[in-house]
This record gives structure tokens, C-alpha cells and sequence, in this order.
């Protein structure tokens, strides 16, 4: 392990790693280590920026978990409920970092693609389409009813309004996407860096801002194409196209999401309701076949009951005993040539409601805007013309010295999203605004469950962005 669990300052201001130490490496790793095919039986190269094939030497299957919620720093407060994944954190764990904004939707893509928010696309939890006065909020995609806090088996951040039973891509009557798209053709908007795979994407059309709202919405439905909106190929696309079986395992409603379009296209989903079968969908996952086999799961109920009760409540301790079996079931079943990376979107801290400032209630807040996306610790503010340094001004007044209040501008040019090409800027606001504090910038009226959590995440604080990344080998190997 490198450094201890958790660290000395949770409120410390952390870049992400991008390019050796994020979330983004995960996948290039596991596949470096999986190798595989390319075209007339060539062997795939993946890159290996996490250092993963030195340390796997023989493994051919690789599971891969993501606990949505289960920081680096929360992992000193779940130790006396979780023994096996301190454990497991002690002798196998390494803090890397999520990307910017440390929010659900921007790390799936993140993990899924191995490309940065900017490259990607989805910089938020919720953001503005551009062209319109339209947000899209990305694990509400497509538009679903929204169902409250104590909806059965919502997804991602379900709390605030996420995955749910009939929000599948495509909508009624839109026309069926058949199968997974070409690694040639793909539409890569000028700027993109395409990660390094065993296939890279050639004969890219660019699509300019003033272009690319039209081209998003092809399926003639307002929602944009999850293939369009997310034009890169995916790491599960990848490994397919070198001869890796690919899997997503989780909740079954999450198979056919806009979200989980965009950040996979596995060539399997088994559904999974609940811990228990998702460890046994893992693992049949894992030993169906003889070839390299990636196999991914998602398990959201930690980041849920933080949301809702708060870090150290009794309902996400009790979260964490879930996890804690789960890993342990996980563990003993690897086969011998396999291994477990374990890993997570983001961490969570808990926001006292003096901390909170409510855009529905005081009018000063939205003076100047024309769209307010992003979430409660991270917002994005279009502004009207001309108004932009006005808002700034008003916005670091009331915010203080608990914020950061940047143009797109200041914002790009500092590295938090990594690159971002033209076709994606307008999906950041003309202003960021950052709590680094106890604080956030909640909508009583216009989200009202979001307002009325208890932990949040989505800024650069180190107990936001650091997460966990847990390397474990079969005990059974030869």
C-alpha cells in the first residue's frame, strides 16, 4: 500500500492525476494485462499507466468492482464494519483519483472510456445541451418520472433522481441502435486525444458547437444519443475487437440507460438486484469462457445511504457490512488465474445546513443566468450576455472564501477536465463555481430531494476525489 488510509487533510485541494494515477487508468491497465488480439492475429498493446502487468503476470480473467461512494478517506471510518476490505486496502490499496467534477455520471464514463471528462463529454452530473435552455441530467437519461428517496433499486445517486425501470435507450419509437458501432467511422469532435487501444478510430468527422446539437438529437427525440453525446469507443469495445469477453454486471434496470451507453457497451449485461447475486453474476461471469475475460460490476448502495443518512450513519455502516461480504465472496470465489481490482467514483463528506445556500430562495443567485446545470457542490452558470463578471462578483461574495468562482476559460486552461475540444466547452458553464468547504448551492424547489441530503460530493476536495484502488490476485493461484 502506499500512505495510509484516508490522509491528514480531507479538505486539502487535489488536481486530478490524470495520465498514471486516475480512474481513467484502470481499464488501459487491466487490458495491458489481458492483452489480446488485433486485426490478422496480431497481438493488441494496451497501455499500462498503473503499472498492473508486472504485479498480474498469468492473469487471464480480471473482475473489475466499482462501490460508488467508497472514497479513500471513508475507508478509516468503515474499518470497524468492513474487516476484509480494510484488509484487502492495507496490503493491496493505493489512493488514485477520480476526474473533475468527483460525480457519478463523469466517473463511469471516465472508467468506461479510460479518457478524461473533457475528452468524453460528460463533465457533470447535470449539464446544459448546448444550443438550447435544456440540462440534461445524465442518470436521468432518458427522461424518466422522477421516484423519491425510497424507490426500489434505483441506480446511481438514486436519491437525487437517477436510473430507473423504463429510463432505456432508445426511447419508444426511436429507432433501435444495431449493435456496437464500428472502431472505424466513429465521430470524434476536433480535439479529442482517443485513448490508445488495440483499435483506434479513423476517418473522425468533427463537429463543431453550432453543429453538434442537430447531430446529437438523429433519433428525433429531445434527449441526445448517448453515441453521439459520448463519441468515443469504449474500453469494452476495445478489449471486445482483441478477442476479451466482456461483461457489465448490475442492477438490471441500468442495462440499456443512456448512461450506461455512454460509458460501456459491454457485449453482455447480466442483471443483478442485490449484493449476493451480484458476486454471483461476477463470478459466472468470470469462468464462462477459456479466452481473456473482463468482467465489471457496480454495486451503488454505500454513496445511497450517504446521500440520505449520512457518513458513519447507522444505514451506511450497515451498507459497508454489504460491501464487506460481498468483497469477501468475491475474493475466495477468483478463479486461479484471475484477480479483483477494486475501485470507486468518489468519496462523499456530510454538509451541516448552515452550509447550504438555496438557489430557489435567494434571488441574487440567479440574477444574470440563463441556465444553472452541474449539482450542489459544483455548478455551472451560463450567463446572459454581458453579465458574466457580475455574476462572478456576486457568486464570490456570497460563497467567500469556501469557493472557487472561475470562467470556462480558467477553468480549461488549469487541467481540471483534461482537454477539452471545441464541440464540448458550451457543456461547461461560462462560470464553475467549486465549494471547498462545509458547503453547497442546493435548489429547494427545483430539486428538492438533492436539497435535502446529507453527504454530497462532486468538488475537488481530497476526501471527494481521492479513491481507492484495490489489486488483489486468487489465493487459489498456483
Amino acid at each position: 500500500m502506499t500512505g495510509p488510509l484516508g490522509g491528514a487533510d480531507p479538505f486539502a485541494r487535489v488536481h486530478p492525476h490524470y495520465h498514471g494515477g486516475s480512474l481513467a487508468d484502470v481499464l488501459p491497465s487491466a487490458l495491458a494485462v489481458l492483452g489480446g488480439t488485433s486485426g490478422a492475429g496480431r497481438a493488441a498493446r494496451f497501455t499500462d499507466p498503473l503499472g498492473l502487468t508486472g504485479p498480474l503476470t498469468g492473469v487471464r480473467r480480471i473482475a473489475v468492482l466499482l462501490l460508488d461512494g467508497l472514497g479513500w478517506y471513508q475507508l478509516p471510518v468503515a474499518a470497524p464494519y468492513a474487516p476484509t476490505l480494510v484488509d484487502l486496502a492495507h496490503r493491496y490499496g493505493r489512493p488514485l483519483t477520480s476526474g473533475f467534477p468527483s460525480t457519478t455520471p463523469t466517473s463511469l464514463v471516465t472508467l468506461g472510456t479510460g479518457a478524461t471528462p473533457g475528452a468524453h463529454g460528460v463533465l457533470g452530473f447535470r449539464v446544459n445541451v448546448p444550443g438550447t435552455d435544456r440540462v440534461l441530467t445524465h442518470i436521468d437519461w432518458p427522461k424518466a418520472p422522477v421516484a423519491g428517496p425510497g424507490f426500489p433499486g434505483g441506480g446511481p445517486a438514486s436519491p437525487v433522481g437517477g436510473h430507473r425501470p423504463g429510463a432505456t435507450w432508445p426511447p419508444t419509437g426511436a429507432p433501435e441502435p444495431t449493435g456496437a458501432p464500428e472502431l472505424t467511422g466513429v465521430e470524434v469532435p476536433a480535439g479529442v486525444e482517443v485513448p490508445t487501444g488495440a483499435e483506434e478510430p479513423t476517418g473522425a468527422e468533427v463537429l463543431t458547437g453550432a453543429e453538434e446539437q442537430p447531430r446529437l438529437a438523429a433519433a428525433g427525440e429531445d434527449e441526445p444519443d448517448p453515441r453521439r453525446w459520448q463519441p468515443l469507443p469504449t474500453r469494452f469495445e476495445q478489449a471486445g475487437a482483441a478477442g476479451v469477453t466482456t461483461t457489465v454486471v448490475s442492477r438490471p434496470e441500468l442495462a440499456r440507460t443512456g448512461l450506461s451507453l455512454a460509458a460501456y457497451r459491454a457485449e453482455a449485461h447480466r442483471g443483478a438486484a442485490d449484493a449476493d447475486a451480484l458476486a454471483t453474476e461476477m463470478l459466472a461471469a468470470l469462468t464462462d469462457g477459456d479466452g481473456p475475460t473482463l468482467v465489471y460490476g457496480y454495486h451503488p448502495d454505500v454513496d445511497r445511504y450517504g446521500h440520505r443518512h449520512g457518513i458513519d450513519s447507522p444505514q451506511w455502516r450497515d451498507a459497508v457490512a454489504v460491501v464487506d461480504r460481498l468483497l469477501a465472496r468475491l475474493v475466495d470465489g477468483l478463479p486461479a488465474d484471475a484477480a479483483l481490482l477494486v475501485t470507486a467514483d468518489h468519496g462523499q463528506l456530510d454538509i451541516p445546513a448552515q452550509g447550504r445556500l438555496d438557489l430557489d430562495t435567494d434571488p441574487r443567485l440567479r440574477a444574470g443566468t440563463r441556465v444553472i446545470a452541474g449539482e450542489a457542490r459544483v455548478r455551472y452558470l451560463h450567463t446572459e450576455p454581458g453579465a458574466r463578471d457580475d455574476v462572478r462578483a456576486t457568486w464570490s461574495e456570497l460563497l467567500g472564501p469556501d469557493a472557487w468562482v472561475v470562467t470556462r476559460e480558467e477553468a480549461v486552461e488549469a487541467g481540471w477536465f483534461g482537454p477539452v475540444p471545441e464541440a464540448h466547452l458550451p457543456r461547461i458553464g461560462d462560470l464553475v463555481a467549486t465549494c471547498l468547504g462545509t458547503n453547497v448551492v442546493v435548489a429547494s424547489v427545483e430539486n428538492p430531494i438533492e436539497a435535502g441530503l446529507v453527504a454530497y460530493h462532486g468538488s475537488c476536495t481530497a476526501t471527494e476525489m481521492t479513491i481507492p484502488l484495490l489489486t488483489v490476485r486468487s489465493p487459489h493461484r498456483r
